[in-house]
């Protein structure tokens, strides 16, 4: 084969690779509302049309209850409009005060509210934040807040549902150390792992390593790609495929355990916009992800 002939294969190959969509067969794509308040606001529906188009058929709501008086949308209709397309709605990034025992009512009421919400969409995983990170957290407020994670994740399991914990800059979860802490500080039948693989890069931590760790609490997974190039965070987030994880390896222990469930790429930033970044990234899923699991 010449050179000639390769460059013309290996372009067939990607041209082919584009004009498919994810497959969402055991894995199934997802998205996450948040990246669209970074631009001029649209209709909930062009969202919606863009998971059509581009096959991450799954949405993350951001910023609950409010999103629904931001798109001036009801629950209903967002439902129907969901249901219309064939999409999902498959859990909410809920940011509780978990570290204040005060709130603890409060925060298990959220949780139930967030949950009834989703019910209405058939989903049943529901993303846990750590509090915001104003210094290294305390050993009382740490311990605090994982009694609490296991308070939520006894409620969510009363209404059928999983709660797992997200890893996060600039939040109380945000590295090795404090994601064991956590993960040690919690009882594995009641609370489960909901990993961010760009934010455990940044964090300096060994993302495979990290999720084949965690294997066996594994609920739902962020699939966003990151390489450091600056200081700030969203100027080192990538489409999947631009930055430095190893996501085949990565999809190789989803593998090694059958997962099937929800991986959500919820950019932080679209270099191109929206539509161009999930159509990257999808072109990246089918070419370079679904060879090894799928």
């Amino acid at each position: 084969m010449t050179r000639r002939t390769a460059l013309a294969a290996t372009a067939a190959s990607l041209a082919r690779a584009a004009g498919r969509l994810p497959a969402n067969k055991n894995l199934r794509w997802a998205l996450g509302a948040n990246l669209w308040n970074s631009f001029p606001r649209v209709p909930f529906t062009d969202i919606l049309d863009i998971m059509r188009d581009t096959g991450f058929i799954g949405i993350r709501v951001t910023q609950f209850p409010q999103i629904l008086k931001t798109y001036s949308i009801t629950a209903a209709e967002m439902e129907k409009e969901v249901s219309r397309r064939g999409l999902h709605v498959i859990t909410i990034s809920f940011s509780p005060p978990a570290h204040d025992p005060a709130r603890r009512a409060e925060v298990l009421s959220s949780a139930k509210t967030a949950m009834n919400f989703l019910k209405g969409f058939g989903a049943r995983h529901l993303v846990v934040f750590s509090p915001r990170r104003l210094s290294p957290p305390s050993e009382a407020a740490f311990r605090t807040m994982c009694e609490c994670y296991n308070q939520l994740g006894e409620v969510a399991g009363e209404m059928g549902f999983r709660a797992g914990m997200h890893n996060h800059l600039g939040q109380m979860v945000q590295d090795s150390a404090e994601i064991d802490r956590c993960m040690e500080g919690t009882d594995p039948k009641l609370f489960w792992y909901s990993p961010d693989t760009a934010h455990l890069h940044l964090a300096g931590v060994d993302v495979a390593a990290n999720i084949e760790k965690y294997k066996r609490r594994l609920m739902l997974l962020d699939y966003k790609d990151a390489r450091k190039v600056g200081p700030g965070l969203l100027e080192n987030i990538f489409d999947l495929g631009d930055g430095d994880i190893d996501f085949p390896a990565c999809h190789r222990v989803l593998k090694s355990i059958a997962f099937k469930g929800w991986l959500c790429v919820d950019l932080d930033t679209a270099r191109k916009g929206p539509r161009i970044s999930y159509e990257r990234c999808g072109a990246y899923v089918v070419k370079t992800l679904e060879p090894v699991y799928v």
